[in-house]
Formats: C-alpha cells, sequence, structure tokens
C-alpha cells in the first residue's frame, strides 16, 4: 500500500506464464496490434502510434525526452517534486538548455503560470508530470497542449502514476506525447512502458530517423535531422518496429507484452470510469481516515492524487519503526518519502488491484494500532467509520469480480 510498485492481478500474473513467441510470429504481431488498440482508449487518444517501450517507466521517459530533443535544444521543466527534478536530470544528460517553472512540493504550477513561461522562454518542448508520486499532487493539464501549439512547441507527459487510475486525455488536453508504466493503477509488473505519440510529435521524430547500419533497408528512409542519441530507445525506429514495416529493431519482451496487454484489458473490462471513481473513493477513504486519526495530510487537497496519500509523521513518532511494524506485524507496505520530505510524511497507496476498501480498512486499522505501540495518543476506532463513510454510497464494481 505505498506509491508503486504494488500487487499485481493475478490475471496479469497468469498471463505472463504463456509460452513465449517469436517477435515476428503472426500470433505475436497480431498482439502488438491489439495492444496499440487497447491503449488509445487508456490514454484518451485515437493516435496511431500507441505502442509500449521495452524497460520501466522511466525508459519510456527518456526515449520520449532523447527522440524529441537535441541538444541544445531549449526545455521547459514544469516542476513540481522529485520527478520533475528527473525530467531536468535526463534533459541535462541530452545536452537541452533548461528553463523550469517550479512550485513548492504539495502544490502544483497554474496554467498562466506556464503560460508566461512558455512566451519568456520560447521552448522547443515543454515537460510535464502529471502525477508526482513524491508530493502526491496531480498537475492540471487542460490547455497545455494549446499553449504549446501556439507556441510552436512539443509537449511530453509523464503520466507514470496516473494511467489507469485518473483520466488520461491526450487528445483533449493536446499534448504531443504521454509514456506510462504498468507497476502503478494497472496493477502490473514494472518492465513495460506505453506510449503514446501525435502524428504531429511522430513527424518531428521521423526528421530525425537514422536506421542502423545492420538493418538498413530499401523501403525504410533516413531523415535530415539529428540522429537521436540513443540507440536502445531511438523512437523512430521502436516505431517501424511496431508498424506494418516490422523493423528488427530488438527483441520483445514477450512475457511483459503479455503483461501489459492483459493490465489494459482488466481496466477496459471494468470500464473506465468505474475505474476511476474507484480510485477516487479510495483515495478519499484513506485520506478521511488518516484525518480521523488525528493526522495532518499533506499537500493541496485541491489537486491531490486518487491514488497516493501523503501524511505527515506526527513529532515523537519513528516514522521506520511504524513502517517496519506495518510490515513485520500486518504484512503491509507503506511509503517513506524523499529530498525535502524524507522523514517528514509516509506516502500511502491504494492503486490498481489495492483499490479496494477492504485493503483501504486494513491498512488504516493497522497504522493506528502501530501508532498506539509507539506511543501516539489517537481516538481509537475513528479511523475505519470514517473511512467507511467517506466511500462512495455506491462504490465503483470490485476489480475482483
Amino acid at each position: 500500500m505505498g506509491p508503486g510498485p504494488i500487487n499485481a492481478h493475478p490475471r496479469v500474473l497468469r498471463a505472463m506464464s504463456a509460452d513465449l513467441l517469436g517477435q515476428f510470429d503472426p500470433e505475436m504481431t497480431g498482439y502488438m496490434e491489439q495492444v496499440m488498440a487497447l491503449y488509445r482508449p487508456i490514454f484518451g487518444t485515437a493516435n496511431r502510434w500507441t505502442m509500449l517501450v521495452d524497460g520501466t517507466a522511466r525508459a519510456g521517459i527518456e526515449a520520449a525526452l532523447v527522440s524529441m530533443v537535441a541538444p541544445g535544444d531549449t526545455v521547459l521543466v514544469v516542476n513540481f517534486g522529485r520527478f520533475g527534478l528527473l525530467l531536468t536530470e535526463i534533459l541535462t544528460r541530452i545536452g537541452a538548455c533548461i528553463e523550469t517553472v517550479d512550485a513548492p512540493w504539495g502544490e502544483v504550477v497554474p496554467m498562466e503560470v506556464i503560460a508566461a513561461a512558455i512566451h519568456r522562454t520560447s521552448p522547443h518542448l515543454v515537460a510535464t508530470i502529471h502525477g508526482d508520486t513524491s508530493t502526491t499532487m496531480a498537475q492540471p493539464l487542460e490547455g497545455l497542449g494549446e499553449l504549446c501549439r501556439a507556441a510552436g512547441a512539443l509537449s511530453y507527459v509523464d503520466a507514470t502514476a496516473t494511467i489507469g487510475g485518473m483520466e488520461l486525455a491526450a487528445d483533449r488536453w493536446g499534448v504531443d506525447v504521454v509514456t506510462g508504466g504498468l507497476q502503478k493503477c494497472l496493477g502490473g509488473p514494472s518492465g513495460s512502458a506505453p506510449i503514446t505519440i501525435s502524428d504531429n510529435a511522430a513527424a518531428h521524430i521521423g526528421k530525425r530517423r537514422h536506421v542502423e547500419q545492420g538493418i538498413r533497408r530499401d523501403d525504410i528512409k533516413d531523415g535530415a535531422g539529428p540522429r537521436i542519441g540513443s540507440n536502445y530507445f531511438d523512437l523512430a525506429m521502436i516505431m517501424d518496429y511496431w508498424s506494418e514495416k516490422r523493423l528488427n529493431h530488438h527483441t520483445e519482451a514477450t512475457s511483459m507484452l503479455y503483461a501489459a496487454r492483459e493490465c489494459a484489458r482488466i481496466a477496459l473490462g471494468e470500464g473506465l470510469e468505474a475505474r476511476y471513481a474507484r480510485h477516487a473513493n479510495a483515495g478519499r477513504a484513506m485520506t478521511a481516515g488518516l484525518r480521523a486519526m488525528g493526522l495532518a495530510v499533506f499537500g493541496d487537497d485541491a489537486h491531490r492524487m486518487a491514488n497516493v496519500t501523503g501524511v505527515h509523521i506526527p513529532e515523537g513518532v519513528d516514522g521506520e519503526a511504524v513502517r517496519r511494524a506495518m510490515r513485520e506485524l500486518f504484512e503491509i507496505e507503506i511509503g517513506t518519502a524523499f529530498g525535502p520530505l524524507q522523514g517528514r510524511i509516509w506516502r500511502i497507496g491504494a492503486m490498481g488491484y489495492n483499490a479496494m476498501k477492504h485493503k483501504v480498512l486494513l491498512t488504516l486499522a493497522a497504522l493506528e494500532a502501530c501508532l498506539r505501540m509507539q506511543g501516539f495518543a489517537l481516538p481509537l476506532g475513528e479511523a475505519v467509520p470514517a473511512a467507511l463513510e467517506a466511500w462512495a454510497l455506491r462504490p465503483a464494481r470490485d476489480e475482483r469480480a
């Protein structure tokens, strides 16, 4: 019950045990086409280029940035937590000229402030996190794509922590590239990064296509732009691999493709609206239960992620001792924190297969007991009733059905 990874859905684990297939077996390429179709509604897009990057969620981030940004390009990073800082780290290695627009941890950046920063910096790309688990905040994105297009800029969103748990609306937001991961709200293992790429971004990336020597073909032409600075994360070649060209760029991670496919099938089978409501119910119940214990919830309520809640560690309480007791006595893991919040807050998740009423209630009851063991005085028995009251009267259908 931390900020991820979470318990994988049993159906996903079963799917991963299926036999391997050759990467160009017709059954395998059929699964690839299915994955592309399954993830379009999850991203909220009609983009043709909706597929997987083999690797953890960070592989998707790096593939997007290294393929859209060349050394010397100006990139505006919307920074409100650890993972905005990660974007600047990757962009620094690429050699980009980095500008930032910042918010204190626990807040988000208003769209008018982003607009002013775009006007000030004239960026090639605007990059942001959707939900930053380090701060438990979700950055509003309505209107971002329009601002970027008006300035002639590309746009990128990292939705690792929200895909499958909060609405993604790539087309409505008008953003060019969105990446995700399986290990949080989608209820899968880390190791595959779903990605969607607009036609606008695909055309830009295509100008940088340089096919490696050993797999050159007459039907795939190089672009005139600068070569993408990574072979493995070269989205131009990865797109040709996922297209009807089937460029032999890499060997697909077959078991992870099975996992990603099953994650999407489960999400769509539940219904995205119901799934988002279930995550919202779980987050609201968790927050209500924590407050009923007398704990202070971290951050801005108006922009809280549905699936991760930050809570201040009470003064005089050994936060790591509580986490250890939760793990050893109740077999429940909750998260620690990073940077300026390290040792100050816990991060408690309720996402994917774990965004269930009974798991939220068990976590709250266990935390209450562990805090009492530390000598923290709290109103006994208040957390669970408060969480039950906060849960919607008609909650979304349980994922186990």
